[in-house]
């Protein structure tokens, strides 16, 4: 067995039978692997190998494989296969450039289309936000803001601007779990943030769609800015 392969052995777990769809267990596995570093940039991913550890089907595997390669956490390389793919400054501020632009759309629309249980269920969600940043967990900050801009979604009324958003959601994923999880992120990054979501509610509750809309901004520019510093620390240290 070769390294790369025994590292592969070492950093992917069998699969557990639980109630939510064996597909959906795989992806989330192989993704967060990806996302907090146990399978490196550059890693080869191949089905067998991933069957034998996983403890499923290879159809299930190359389905997995397959909505990362759309999320943009892998590629398939000719005469390699599908490998993980490394980090982009580039393609990160192209990805956050977009997020701020369709984030703020969606904190306008929310003023315009969200009722009191919609607002309600934001107030809510952000609490649980401030909540996991006082514990300092990055994964559940992540999952919890994750949250967070679902109900901002779906309180904006546009199915359409949802399904974009999702789709850019899964594919910067990677880079929010960097700028939250990161030795060297900036300690006062989190305040900033709480701060930054929280002047984003106070607009939308005085129903001041342009503040709205230019706070969800500042505050993707704001992450953004912190994960391409985070970046280029790591690429200057290598």
């Amino acid at each position: 067995m070769t390294e790369p392969q025994a590292m592969m052995n070492k950093n992917i777990q069998k699969i557990q039978r639980h109630a939510a769809p064996l597909r959906a267990q795989v992806l989330d596995g192989l993704r967060v692997a990806i996302i907090d570093g146990r399978l490196a940039p550059g890693a080869r991913l191949t089905e067998r190998e991933l069957t034998e550890m996983m403890g499923v089907s290879r159809t299930v595997i190359r389905e997995a494989l397959r909505q990362l390669e759309t999320e943009g956490l892998i590629a398939n390389v000719p005469n390699k296969g599908p490998v993980v793919r490394a980090l982009s400054q580039a393609e990160a501020q192209d990805l956050y450039t977009i997020r701020a632009v369709l984030e703020g759309l969606a904190a306008r629309l929310f003023v315009q289309n969200a009722g009191v249980a919609e607002l309600k269920r934001l107030v809510q969600a952000l609490d649980v936000v401030t909540g996991a940043y006082d514990r300092g967990d990055a994964q559940e900050v992540l999952e919890t803001k994750n949250r967070f801009y679902d109900v901002l979604f779906e309180g904006a009324g546009s199915e359409t601007l949802s399904s974009m958003l999702g789709t850019l959601h899964a594919r910067i994923w990677r880079w929010r779990a960097l700028g939250l999880s990161h030795p060297r992120r900036s300690g006062s990054r989190s305040q900033e943030s709480i701060k930054g979501l929280r002047a984003m509610l106070a607009a939308i509750r005085k129903r001041d769609a342009d503040a709205a809309e230019r706070l969800t901004r500042e505050e993707a520019n704001a992450a953004a800015a912190e994960v391409m510093r985070l970046i280029e620390v790591d690429s200057d240290s290598c």
